[in-house]
């Protein structure tokens, strides 16, 4: 059982003063020119952080950026991260260049109530990713309590969230992890139906578990982006010279079987837009996926995929959303992730959205839109590990 940190004791119970939480998260962010351009993921730690400070904690932060793999690179660095925190919460924000060097724990040590401690990157030292149980013994002497409130790495058996929780008799899941685990395991342990879900990007590999893990329990499984083009190749549609996976050919084919076994109805484009001969050609061609040219690239579904998507998200209750219809960074392919975007927030149903890409299109279409979906997922290779009906290394080291 996962503890909530509405359940924890944060005052010394000897003193007036507050115990020091250690909490996991994940600012693994998009940084230019030292500056955090996507500040997405550092909001949402931010209620966790808070309730601590609330309850009179002292906070020490930890997280990763990128894969230095065990080196140091300013360029990784997660002082950008800190002063976007530290800006979002208008208050200082103390940091260490050592995650577990003497220093940085003597600062943790040394903290009072509602002071912010944020570490250098964990995976400036290979023994992060080596789950090392030393290096998981130093990071535990920064707190008495452990939050684990990093999803987007919780599907990593590593040292800060992973190892570290067995020098903790205190632990438990952040505000970000309850929320994650509310909408992601209960609530498509029994969703509300017609449950609708829409599997975009470009591999199936990916993405398979989670078909196969929703078949008999969803009511549609809409396939857009270049999956479609394989799906279509294995029905025997011609694709042109589209992106597709030949050799997943089978894969979908037994997918569409499984599907059709099950009453779960798999729904692909009828028509797409895209351009003739090479990408960027800007010769836009639009036809219907059993007309499709020899020299056409799919990059988009067309008008009458986008009616009957949105046909289908009307008549749901319940819809799940992993994987872009197109390749929505570009402008001119973005018209079918938009309208689909339109359709499922003037439905006001229960709609969940998890992986990077998605996210950011809703984003790049209306930075506004995002907080119209139920639930957005902040982990990418966590939330389909959970959505495949796998556990989580991370949340299962905290339940013991």
């Amino acid at each position: 059982m996962l503890r909530k940190i509405s359940t924890i004791d944060f005052k010394s119970s000897n003193t007036t003063s507050g115990k020091t939480v250690l909490i996991r998260v994940d600012y693994n962010v998009p940084v230019e020119n030292e500056l955090v351009v996507d500040d997405y993921r550092i909001l949402k730690s931010i209620p966790t952080i808070e309730y601590c400070l609330d309850q009179g904690a002292k906070v020490v932060l930890m997280s990763h950026m990128g894969r230095p793999k065990g080196k140091i690179d300013d360029k990784l660095s997660l002082i950008p991260a800190g002063e976007k925190l530290a800006e979002l919460l208008e208050m200082p924000i103390k940091f260490s260049e050592d995650c577990i060097s003497e220093d940085s724990i003597d600062v943790s040590r040394n903290l009072k109530d509602g002071e912010i401690h944020l570490l250098e990157n964990l995976r400036f030292y290979n023994e992060e990713t080596e789950n090392s149980s030393d290096f998981s013994s130093q990071l535990a002497k920064h707190g008495s309590i452990y939050i684990n409130d990093a999803f987007g790495t919780a599907h990593r058996n590593h040292a800060s969230n992973s190892g570290i929780t067995k020098h903790f008799a205190t632990k438990g899941m952040g505000l970000l992890i309850e929320q994650e685990m509310k909408f992601l395991s209960d609530k498509l342990s029994n969703p509300s139906k017609p449950l609708t879900l829409i599997i975009g990007g470009s591999k199936i590999d990916t993405k398979i578990g989670v078909i196969e893990n929703f078949l008999g329990l969803a009511d549609n499984i809409i396939i857009g982006g270049a999956m479609a083009n394989t799906f279509l190749l294995a029905m025997n549609h011609r694709i042109g010279i589209s992106l597709a996976e030949k050799e997943k050919m089978n894969i979908a084919k037994n997918l569409l079987k499984k599907a059709s076994k099950r009453g779960t109805k798999i729904i692909l484009p009828i028509d797409f837009s895209g351009e003739l001969e090479t990408f960027g050609s800007g010769d836009i061609c639009v036809a219907d996926a059993k007309d499709i040219p020899n020299n056409m690239i799919c990059e988009d579904i067309g008008e009458k995929s986008i009616k009957l998507f949105s046909d289908i998200i009307s008549l749901s209750k319940t819809i799940l959303w992993n994987g872009t219809v197109g390749v929505a960074e570009n402008p001119n392919f973005a018209v079918g992730t938009n309208r689909i975007v339109d359709a499922i927030i003037e439905n006001q149903l229960t709609s969940i959205v998890g992986g990077g890409d998605t996210v950011a299109a809703i984003r790049n279409y209306n930075e506004e839109y995002i907080n119209d979906f139920s639930h957005v997922s902040t982990g990418g290779g966590s939330c389909l590990e959970m959505l495949s009906g796998k556990k989580l290394p991370a949340l299962e080291m905290l339940k013991k």
